[in-house]
């Protein structure tokens, strides 16, 4: 039997200088020669080294894993590219003169694809429960733990989790199941820029109720960070520990992903964290560090590697089973729960798609006919894909150390498809076709507003969220001093005279920005700012989120005095709450947050 042990040690292979073809797994089923490496042939090294060209990707690294005729793993590995801003551009390869496969990895950040670890632990959680190996109790009024179970039956009274219904009613307190909030039909919109830095999970649960939702429960699906950081707090108080040792203890040890973490540190002093670019290619460091770990563990704090990873997906393909060992790591009842569409996230088909689902921290959709079960994620730095196909035993992961590059990477793993399973129809995407890039904020316009732009600035807080105080260069103060500053390296005087200004504590940004556009109404845009550049580049850049870092606020004046204003960032939650209350300006009812002048 082929094992995990002896792929880590097999010797590189290299065609090209810097490139790293994968070691030679025989395999009989087409697509797949039994004398050839496929990710390793000049056709595929082409192929990626396009999609890094056009995509403008630093280093790419990618596992692909099939099932043998015994179910015993088939790995290919290999990585493309520059690791480090010092590197010789090729160094997320290893030189095959000097290294071997053996204890060779690069790591990633991998966001959002850690999400399948969270609903794949509380099944866990769920069958330790059901025989007896619980080292909590269930409260009193429980008599089972499952994915019907509804999450005010689990919370301690003191957290007084509830969402703010529309109209008032309590439905979300009172009927949200674990199935809801993983499923992402809470009812709440993403609300991501009302956590921060120094947050706890109890924190976060708490001000949940503060915050306005978009829609009934299970009335549409709207993806929800919060949700999947109520679900880690569940694991941790009900095995009395954290989150991370639990995953660490019951999916990473046995399943051998001896380089996986959670820990920002750890992953650095390994040496084998990779450097990170953002989409336009300026270095930035790494996006959280162990403090918020704690918070974002859940929703998306794994940090692993293709070789990791593929072992991870070997056992999805093997319905819950690790195919090395026998082990079971989770029993096929939460493999079917987690990866049955039980709603429907986009319901209009592409071309050569079908429409997609989402089970628990896994999407369901097909391409070409081929039903795929599959993820992305995307922080600051960093772009991963992971899927499988469980019809064909095989599974592709696909991680970039650049962000908002999801059109290619879904092209490699196209391609991978493409190729490996031969006859099957699978529509290839375009890699020379860039992703779309415009701003769907509002354009300024000549219209003034109605005070002066003095009058706007001051501090204004929302329930749920840090306080935002805006500044103005027209009205230059001490307090406005180093925010004034900072934006000064990027926006002209021109621009800088319509616009306020505001320092912002949250885990996505560090500043706001409001462009004035016509009357009361603002541009807004979360940012993060680097003044001083970073890494050898010292000249002054930001970055932001392409569409979910924008939105507009509208400032409410009332007998010439600002009374606060209303944030608009998820624009369906927006026209959902118009449908609702049967108004199209009532300001008030419809935002995401008000904001008051304090």
């Amino acid at each position: 039997m082929l094992i995990y042990a002896l792929l880590a040690c097999a010797a590189a292979i290299t065609t090209n200088a810097g490139q790293v073809p994968l070691v030679q797994l025989p395999d009989s089923r087409p697509g797949w020669g039994p004398a050839e490496t496929y990710l390793g042939s000049p056709e595929f090294n082409g192929f990626i080294e396009e999609v890094m060209r056009n995509g403008s990707i630093p280093g790419i690294s990618l596992g692909v894993v099939r099932l043998g005729k015994d179910k015993e793993p088939i790995v290919q590995l290999g990585s493309w590219g520059r690791k480090t801003e010092d590197g010789d551009g090729h160094d997320l390869s290893p030189d095959v003169r000097i290294v071997t496969y053996c204890g060779y990895v690069s790591l990633f950040g991998i966001a959002s694809c850690s999400k399948a670890f969270l609903a794949t632990s509380l099944g866990i959680l769920m069958d330790d429960f059901a025989h007896g190996r619980n080292v909590t109790p269930l409260p009193a009024q429980l008599a089972r733990f499952d994915y019907e179970t509804r999450v005010k039956d689990l919370l301690p009274g003191d957290l007084g989790w509830g969402l703010h219904a529309i109209g008032g009613d309590s439905w979300a307190t009172d009927k949200a199941r674990i199935q809801d909030i993983l499923g992402h039909v809470s009812g709440l919109p993403r609300h991501d820029y009302a956590y921060a830095p120094g947050d706890t999970p109890e924190a976060v649960i708490r001000r949940m109720k503060t915050l306005r939702t978009g829609y009934e429960l299970r009335e549409q699906w709207s993806y929800n960070n919060q949700m999947f950081m109520l679900g880690a707090h569940l694991v941790s108080r009900y095995t009395n520990g954290s989150y991370a040792d639990f995953v660490t203890e019951r999916i990473l040890r046995p399943l051998r992903m001896s380089s996986t973490t959670f820990w920002p540190s750890e992953a650095q002093r390994s040496g084998k964290l990779t450097e990170r670019w953002t989409k336009d290619g300026r270095l930035i460091p790494f996006w959280f560090d162990d403090e918020m770990t704690v918070l974002k563990g859940g929703p998306g704090g794994v940090i692993s590697s293709a070789e990791d990873l593929v072992k991870w997906l070997a056992v999805w393909l093997n319905k819950g089973v690790d195919p090395v060992s026998g082990q079971t790591i989770f029993p096929e009842s939460v493999y079917e729960a987690v990866t049955t569409a039980h709603w429907v996230s986009s319901g209009r088909p592409k071309p050569g798609e079908g429409i997609v689902g989402y089970g628990m921290g896994w999407f369901v959709g097909s391409y070409g006919g081929i039903n795929t079960v599959y993820h992305g994620g995307a922080i600051p730095g960093h772009s991963i894909l992971t899927g499988f196909v469980p019809e064909h035993d095989i599974g592709v992961v696909v991680l970039a150390n650049a962000d908002e590059k999801a059109t290619y990477l879904q092209a490699i793993v196209l391609r991978v498809l493409n190729d490996v399973l031969g006859a099957m129809s699978v529509p290839l995407v375009s890699t020379s076709t860039s992703p779309d890039r415009r701003r769907t904020g509002r354009v300024v316009d000549a219209r003034s507003p109605s005070l002066s732009m003095e009058a706007y600035t001051g501090a204004y807080r929302a329930p749920g969220y840090n306080q935002i105080s805006l500044c103005s260069p027209l009205r230059p103060s001490s307090d406005c001093k180093d925010v004034l500053s900072d934006f000064a390296t990027l926006d002209s005087p021109s621009s800088a005279n319509h616009s306020l200004y505001s320092a912002f504590n949250s885990i996505w940004a560090t500043h706001i920005r409001l462009q004035h556009f016509s009357g009361d109404v603002f541009n807004i845009t979360f940012t993060a700012l680097f003044p001083h550049g970073f890494g050898r580049n010292t000249s002054a850049f930001e970055t932001a989120e392409t569409s979910t870092s924008d939105g507009w606020v509208e400032f409410v004046v009332d007998e010439g005095r600002v009374q606060g204003f209303a944030l608009f960032i998820d624009r369906d939650a927006v026209e959902a709450r118009k449908r609702r209350v049967g108004v199209d300006n009532v300001v008030l009812e419809t935002a995401d947050a008000w904001f008051a002048k304090t």
